[in-house]
């Protein structure tokens, strides 16, 4: 089976992207990472998919997709209005553990516009740069970004229905995909993900084919070539150089592996892409 998806590594704690008065569709291909991506429709309609199940979104509805969950967005009559925060979970600590350790019943909270709270502090964080004190340091300007960041997760886990994550599955996949995204580029399989986090290698092979329908080299193998693809997008080291880096042990594992997820080669693919945006939720 072919890996259609693409492992985010972002750089930055706080992003905000808006359809840019409609020049700027929310259509984007299958994509996880670490943050919490949340989207708020303003007009239109738009398709959802999250872990492989479908949802709708109709103007008033906020999309909450939890770390490291496998989702898309396709724009169902291309005229959408929306506006769109990708947040790192750990800057705000008191919800880390929530966010680790409960899971939404349903990722959509319907007519979320009808929470006047919620609507003001997506108008500030969507303002962000006009909202904090350019005299300020820093520090000062992190503290107040992070009030209105905490106050918004506040609102938002208010009318998000969650249940504890009870599923044994569910947990190891987590713990799991956490550990495979912080050391893909290092020598990685599965009897050393047994050692590391004591789970047995059978059972790790049986979750990745099960729960996201690919086997577990597929998954590394996607993780190091979308690395990969941030190298070639913008760094000035070698096809050699960046096979190493992004944890490929030889250039002609490197090759393949990039051809069959990528469709072509990675010198193609330099030419073709250079310099051009390296995260899958923001559309060139």
């Amino acid at each position: 089976m072919n890996v259609n998806y693409e492992y985010e590594k972002r750089n930055t704690d706080f992003y905000f992207r808006s359809d840019n008065r409609g020049s700027v569709s929310l259509a984007c291909t299958s994509h996880l990472h670490y943050h919490v991506e949340i989207a708020y429709i303003e007009y239109g309609k738009v398709d959802t998919y999250v872990d492989s199940e479908k949802y709708t979104l109709y103007p008033g509805d906020v999309l909450v997709v939890f770390p490291n969950r496998i989702h898309r967005f396709e724009s169902a009559d291309k005229k959408e209005r929306y506006k769109l925060f990708i947040i790192n979970p750990d800057i705000v600590p008191d919800l880390v553990h929530r966010l680790r350790h409960e899971t939404p019943t349903d990722p959509v909270i319907r007519e979320a516009n009808k929470n006047k709270r919620l609507m003001s502090l997506i108008k500030i964080l969507a303002d962000y740069e006009k909202i904090l004190p350019t005299e300020s340091n820093d520090m000062l300007r992190g503290v107040i970004m992070k009030g209105y960041i905490l106050s918004f997760f506040g609102e938002i886990f208010g009318m998000l229905p969650m249940t504890e994550t009870r599923s044994a599955d569910s947990q190891a996949m987590r713990a799991i995909l956490d550990y495979c995204s912080q050391n893909f580029t290092q020598e990685l399989s599965l009897s050393s993900l047994e050692r590391e986090i004591h789970l047995s290698k059978y059972y790790i092979s049986h979750l990745f084919s099960d729960k996201l329908g690919v086997s577990f080299n597929e998954y590394i193998n996607s993780l190091r070539v979308s690395e990969a693809c941030r190298h070639l997008r913008f760094g000035e080291s070698s096809i050699t150089e960046i096979s190493a880096m992004s944890g490929f042990g030889t250039l002609r594992t490197f090759n393949r592996a990039f051809v069959k997820q990528m469709g072509m080669s990675p010198s193609q693919y330099r030419k073709t892409n250079r310099h051009e945006s390296s995260s899958a939720s923001v559309p060139s």
